[in-house]
């Protein structure tokens, strides 16, 4: 018994030393609280989340989060105003103008070597103007070939059942779209004993592209914003041009009769979502990670059919879609270091830690045993019960790092081991996740996942997104960019919503006033940027 006790103590002793050894290579003397901003409304993690207990044992750290709750504009406007920022914040070019970040070149460069090969090939991207890296990408930065399997960015939506109702037609063209809804809502004027809403439009605030976006993909160019760039680099503004006007006269057309949610311009993000979740809305342009969770809403109600199916909806067939688009850098949107923050070197450093690999399943896959399992190849799948539990919100809130890792660093592509980096990618987990539903849905159009609906997307412009080049706050391109928003969103509801008679009269007053604005001085510093891109990847050939 004496023997076994000393075994046990110093196996003890192992454990803890490994454990010290740990921590202080992360560089975490002593716990250390960290103060995180995130700037897309979203749950509190529980206190008892098993992942960020595993981080809080292993690397010394815990999380105090401030999740946004209203209005982005005027909680930046509040942080900025006071000059009291937490550790890490959710990146903006807002932030960056107004020097609450600090540049991380160098810490990259001496404490972060995961971080400094995984942003490589981005960072002509990632550079402000003065040269420096002020934010992390969260998403974009893949590290093998990407095939994507569903669509997550804009597109026209439709519900599911309106496809299998009439038999899984073609839908390419903007007519045959809008012809869909117009014939399912005829036949069924309610659903679940409320109005059918044939078309939904969400305007509020930053989240004004579904109205405002959708004529640059319906003649067959990417989301690069409030520009199309053409062939030869040149980017230009479209709201005002009849490409456009083609777009919002059919809207018109569409709301005599009685297909547009005439709330549709006062809802605010909260109503559009639960009008969503209601399972009454047909039809909407959007881009799906910001309506995923009334989809998610629908899920849990078991209205499998209310869900929507993307649709690579162009003005007419001669012109090919160009909604998928290959991985872009996430410019901007990920976390940045304050300069309140007290250790720098250390928040890099677990940055740069949580960028492993071990690290990353856990946050992306889970537990294993737990959250996923491992087959006899060594690849990753979940059971149902696994998939049901990871679309529960209570379990995200308690077994997740959702809101922590939407905004990090992050492996994406696949591991090592040729597992895909989250279920989402796994081709045998994503079959195996499909209702039985999406699945008679796809075999009917001949295809195994819903990214096949569309073209395969070409590879991206050296310049690509063209929105994500910054805007200086205070300068005529932002002047213009602000002024051509505010006269978008007095006249586009209006023709809209406008007698089909009136419409011409009210689009002409339109462009007038749009044509008051300084839109060169926009569309100047747009290929300002683009011209910089372009520069910067002819410069890193040359290294």
């Amino acid at each position: 018994m004496k023997s076994s006790g000393k075994k046990i103590a110093v196996w003890c002793l192992v454990v803890s030393m490994v454990m010290s050894l740990s921590i202080l290579a992360f560089g975490a003397e002593k716990p250390m609280k960290v103060t995180v901003f995130i700037s897309t409304p979203s749950q509190q993690p529980t206190p008892d989340n098993k992942i960020f207990k595993m981080i809080e044992e292993e690397l010394g750290v815990t999380f105090e989060f401030d999740i946004l709750a209203g209005e982005l504009d005027q909680k930046m406007g509040i942080m900025i105003a006071s000059g009291e920022y937490p550790d890490l914040v959710s990146g903006h070019t807002r932030f960056v103008d107004a020097g609450a970040l600090i540049p991380l070149d160098d810490l990259i460069a001496e404490h972060a070597p995961n971080l400094k090969a995984h942003y490589e090939k981005a960072w002509h991207l990632m550079q402000h103007d003065d040269g420096h890296v002020y934010i992390l990408p969260n998403y974009g930065v893949y590290n093998s070939d990407f095939w994507p399997n569903e669509a997550w960015g804009p597109s026209f939506w439709i519900q599911l059942d309106v496809l299998k109702e009439f038999g899984y037609p073609n839908v390419r063209t903007l007519d045959q779209y809008f012809d869909l809804i117009q014939k399912y809502v005829e036949k069924h004027p309610t659903i679940d004993g409320q109005p059918t809403i044939g078309f939904e439009i969400l305007s509020e605030g930053w989240r004004n592209f579904c109205l405002k976006n959708p004529p640059q993909h319906l003649v067959g160019y990417p989301n690069d914003g409030g520009v199309i760039v053409d062939e030869n680099s040149v980017a230009s503004v479209f709201a005002h041009k009849d490409i456009s006007k083609r777009y919002y006269k059919k809207l018109n057309e569409m709301n005599a009769l009685g297909l547009i949610d005439q709330e549709t311009f006062v809802l605010s993000y909260d109503q559009y979502i639960a009008k969503l979740a209601s399972g009454r809305v047909v039809g909407v342009f959007d881009q799906r990670w910001n309506f995923i969770s009334s989809e998610q809403a629908l899920l849990t109600d078991g209205k499998v059919e209310r869900t929507f199916v993307a649709c690579p909806v162009t003005y007419d067939e001669s012109i090919k879609d160009y909604y998928l688009d290959r991985p872009v850098v996430n410019v901007d949107r990920g976390f940045g270091i304050s300069v309140n923050a007290k250790d720098p070197v250390r928040l890099i450093k677990l940055m740069d830690t949580l960028l492993e690999e071990r690290w990353q399943k856990l946050m992306q896959w889970g537990v294993e045993g737990e959250d996923y399992l491992v087959d006899e190849n060594g690849r990753f799948y979940r059971t149902q019960e696994q998939r049901d539990q990871a679309n529960d919100s209570a379990y995200q809130a308690a077994n997740t790092t959702l809101q922590f890792l939407g905004y990090l660093p992050k492996i994406e592509g696949r591991y090592s081991d040729g597992n895909a980096s989250s279920p989402g990618l796994q081709p045998g987990e994503y079959q195996a996740g499909l209702k039985p539903e999406r699945r008679e849905m796809l075999e009917a159009y001949g295809v195994q996942t819903d990214g096949q609906l569309f073209s395969q997307p070409p590879d991206n412009a050296p310049h690509y997104p063209a929105w994500s080049i910054p805007i200086e706050d205070g300068s005529p391109a932002q002047t213009a960019s602000t002024k051509m928003d505010e006269v978008s969103m007095k006249y586009l509801p209006k023709a809209i919503l406008a007698d089909p008679a009136d419409f011409d009269a009210i689009w002409d007053e339109y462009v007038a006033e749009m044509n008051k604005i300084d839109i060169k001085a926009y569309e100047d510093t747009v290929n300002a940027g683009i011209q910089t891109r372009l520069e910067r990847v002819e410069a890193a050939k040359m290294r």
